[in-house]
């Protein structure tokens, strides 16, 4: 590499396959060249990152590998967006993905950007064995109550399967009158892959719908805050009242 300029160098490591970096790290060693030096410790930290995604990505998969181990054949993670806004639908997601399945970058929804949570969305679905989607409105959480309604849209969404799951993985609940095994986990959504795959699915639901919202009702800010009781809403409400799609149960303190 010696007889290569840096910009040379530099183009060859910009276009480098990630199963390269090493051996092209090894090839710079030696060099004096400081910005060559540069490029060699830039690689290297982005192997760093590869290797420690690779190993969430096994550690993600933990809760999948005892099911399997377990006997379990058909295993669902199952997630909600939407417990708390005041305004919009409940949505469920249930993702069954192959064992063994990696994702690069899957996480829990609310730690990555909508940009990315968009591209994965797309990913997921292709990935999955199976998945399906519940939405429960704002009449029936008002009738229900959040919880239930909760509930609810998981259970249309483990409806919406060819195949009924024998396992199923839970974000921090159990969900009641399903009659299948359930393993409820705590911040489930980023421990476990199927879980973070549905919580993505629903949140990117949710979010598509408050987006058609807003441009029902475009004085509330829902594309912004996506029915959540920030400031700009709150001033929203007092100023045009309130929507059909308010939780009323949400707002009883509020006059409109």
């Amino acid at each position: 590499m010696r007889d290569k300029s840096v910009k040379e160098i530099k183009e060859i490591a910009d276009n480098l396959s990630e199963d390269k970096y090493l051996e092209f790290i090894e090839e710079l060693k030696g060099d004096e060249r400081k910005s060559v030096n540069k490029i060699a410790i830039s690689l290297a930290k982005k192997l760093d990152k590869i290797r420690l995604e690779e190993e969430r990505l096994e550690r993600i998969n933990a809760y999948e590998n005892e099911g399997y181990e377990k006997g379990y054949t058909y295993i669902a993670g199952v997630d909600e967006a939407g417990r708390g806004p005041l305004a919009g639908p409940v949505v469920a997601a249930v993702v069954v993905l192959k064992q063994g399945t990696k994702i690069p970058g899957i996480n829990d929804s609310k730690k990555l950007s909508e940009d990315k949570r968009n591209e994965l969305f797309d990913i997921i679905k292709e990935e999955a064995l199976d998945y399906g989607i519940g939405i429960v409105g704002n009449e029936e959480i008002d009738e229900y109550n959040i919880l239930n309604a909760t509930y609810m849209a998981m259970r249309k969404a483990l409806n919406c399967l060819k195949k009924q799951p024998d396992y199923i993985l839970a974000d921090a609940v159990h969900i009641p009158d399903v009659d299948i095994e359930q393993n409820s986990i705590i911040k489930g959504d980023a421990k476990s892959i199927s879980i973070a795959a549905a919580s993505i699915l629903a949140k990117v639901t949710r979010d598509s719908l408050m987006y058609q919202y807003d441009e029902i009702y475009p004085e509330y800010g829902f594309a912004h805050h996506k029915g959540y009781g920030t400031a700009e809403h709150y001033k929203a409400i007092d100023e045009n009242g309130i929507t059909p799609i308010h939780r009323k149960s949400f707002l009883k303190n509020v006059i409109y």
